[in-house]
């Protein structure tokens, strides 16, 4: 078993809200990953003392603990449990019910000799290859469906519009403080012979298929396999910085943080 990883800040001086990590029990034949991208928030306040990437460091921990040492949990029972633990630890200071609380989206996956599980929830992504090399993303595309809508809105309403529709019933989710939001996640089991290799990554490593469009999930799965994750993210960021106004490829912000783990079973 190999397992990678690699992560890159957006904008030098502020701190990475992408978090990322991997277990693999010495001389076993299991392990779990767990990747976050925290999602950044237009100037606040929102009620809450923490910055996202304290809510991301946070989650991630208590996720990839209970992943790794709760195998007779579900996966989104451990992200349930996660959210719940990581709301309790500022329940007390902060306004948890505020829409903009600090989230972020989810990627987890645990293997054992007999099965690969996974868990997707927004627009980070994961890949998994079968021993025939045919790659499979598995993609939340609940924020994609509703970009369509939101073109067709004059500009100044599209922001809004999609805003009215985070964590809200017909519209699309992220972790932040309700444990409930784990049944919304993508999830599944794959046997374990039909997998490879998985590669999990947030959407700012995913700027290399949906905003520059380098190639599709098999493209990126085999560049950031076979070239290395930092190569890969060193490309998305000479993209970003041939187009730092984002004319030619339109985008949230000029740069993102950008992070992938790479498992090989």
């Amino acid at each position: 078993m190999r397992i990678q990883t690699a992560t890159d800040p957006g904008s030098p001086g502020h701190p990475n809200e992408d978090w990322a990590a991997a277990v693999a029990p010495a001389g076993g034949t299991g392990g779990a990953l767990v990747l976050l991208d925290g999602v950044t928030g237009p100037p606040g306040p929102y009620g809450c003392a923490h910055p996202v990437a304290w809510f991301a460091a946070r989650l991630g921990g208590a996720l990839l603990e209970a992943v790794g040492s709760r195998r007779d949990l579900a996966l989104a029972d451990c992200l349930a449990g996660a959210i719940g633990r990581t709301a309790e630890g500022h329940r007390a200071t902060c306004d948890l019910s505020h829409p903009r609380t600090p989230q972020a989206t989810v990627v987890a996956a645990r293997w054992d000799e007999h099965r690969l599980e996974f868990l997707v929830l927004s627009d980070s992504v994961l890949l998994v290859e079968a021993p025939d090399g045919t790659v499979r993303p598995v993609l939340d595309t609940r924020l994609d469906d509703l970009r369509p809508a939101a073109r067709r809105l004059p500009p100044g309403e599209r922001a809004a519009f999609v805003e009215g529709l985070r964590n809200a019933e017909g519209g699309f989710f992220t972790a932040a403080a309700d444990p409930s939001v784990a049944r919304r996640a993508v999830t599944g089991t794959v046997d374990r012979g039909g997998v490879r290799r998985i590669v999990a990554l947030s959407d700012g490593l995913g700027r290399w298929k949906e905003t520059f469009g380098f190639g599709d999930w098999s493209d990126l799965f085999r560049a950031v396999t076979d070239e290395g994750p930092a190569a890969v993210i060193a490309r998305v960021r000479g993209a970003e910085a041939a187009d730092p106004r984002g004319q030619r490829f339109p985008r949230g912000k000029t740069h993102d943080d950008a992070s992938v783990v790479v498992a090989e079973l």
